[in-house]
């Protein structure tokens, strides 16, 4: 296989099989409990890991294993600016805008200070305040290759996302009578914590249909923090990076292509070109479907990149004595 193109087939290939089973999984899932509480993203990624697991794939899959980790996932994260309509926003009114924004900032903040009081990496530490306070595992895919994250990082914090999201879920309904919230109160709450659309559904049908509409637009208002975090995330990446590698030359000047990665721009573009109307309404659900399948595939090709050993270094039944100490070692 001297072509280029034709290198990228097999691993392709393999990260779309286990896609295929991850969304099938998922479908068994709303089959058996009416809502999928591991998304097709997380089992992809569930998945990637076992098979790397037992099997470590050769030089035939890695080309195209590395392309959709990367590649794909960048193209994906481009595909998202087409669910941001910024004219739907403004139209929610400033105030509701800069308390959301205003929250997300103070979550990102202090999920990073209890991530890294933990002793958690700090590209982990990134990703779980993000993931967390956003939008969960996209939130993640978008931060991931702007701070160079590895698949480890992404790994684990998309599994911590998603044990912590279920967790919210089930507990906060039982806020309502304790705290003796309203319908309205309560579905801020709902669209301030719960990380995911389908998530907030979940937490606010139970409680009454207005929970449900107000939930809904509210964490729909914090997905669009996903753009201006990530933007600002590129800009600290140089600051990120390890001190292994070798300093850049000194140029003179401002230069936004180097400070700001290409699928940023691709991003903020397609959400122009959204708010301006110049996408067409009907193209827009099967852009975010490729934008979730692509995603998916590239969850599923860091999955096979990940060596469970490194995930779970204290994988022994006796206590581990270094306090997150090894995840680096």
């Amino acid at each position: 296989m001297k072509s280029p193109i034709l290198k990228l087939v097999p691993g392709i290939a393999l990260c779309g099989a286990v896609t295929i089973v991850a969304v099938i999984l998922e479908h068994i899932e709303v089959r058996i409990f009416h809502e999928p509480y591991l998304e097709a993203l997380v089992l992809a990624i569930v998945l990637g890991v076992v098979i790397r697991s037992f099997w470590l794939p050769g030089p035939l899959w890695e080309t195209g294993i590395k392309f959709s980790a990367k590649i794909l996932l960048e193209i994906a994260v481009v595909l998202l600016g087409a669910s941001i309509s910024v004219a739907t926003v403004v139209a929610l009114g400033p105030l509701l805008l800069v308390g959301i924004a205003a929250i997300v900032a103070v979550a990102i903040a202090t999920s990073y200070g209890i991530c890294r009081g933990l002793g958690l990496p700090q590209k982990m530490s990134i990703l779980i305040a993000c993931g967390n306070s956003i939008c969960g595992n996209s939130a993640i895919a978008a931060v991931a290759p702007v701070i160079d994250a590895d698949s480890d990082d992404v790994a684990s914090s998309i599994a911590f996302t998603a044990v912590l999201g279920v967790v919210v879920v089930l507990l906060l309904p039982l806020l309502v009578p304790v705290l003796a919230l309203s319908l309205t109160q309560y579905g801020v709450l709902a669209g301030l914590t719960v990380y995911a659309v389908p998530k907030v559904l979940a937490a606010t049908l139970p409680i009454g249909a207005l929970s449900n509409q107000i939930g809904t637009v509210v964490k729909l208002v914090r997905v669009l923090m996903l753009g201006p975090v990530v933007l600002g995330m590129s800009l600290l990446a140089p600051r990120l990076r390890s001190g292994n590698e070798a300093p850049r030359e000194k140029r003179s000047g401002f230069n936004l292509f180097e400070m700001v990665p290409w699928f940023i721009l691709g991003f903020l573009l397609v959400a122009a070109l959204r708010s301006f109307g110049l996408i067409p309404s009907e193209l827009l659900k099967p852009i975010a479907a490729t934008a979730t399948v692509l995603t998916t595939v590239s969850m599923a090709a860091l999955g096979l990149g990940v060596d469970v050993r490194t995930v779970a270094p204290c994988a022994s039944f006796l206590p581990c004595p270094c306090r997150w100490s090894c995840w680096r070692q």
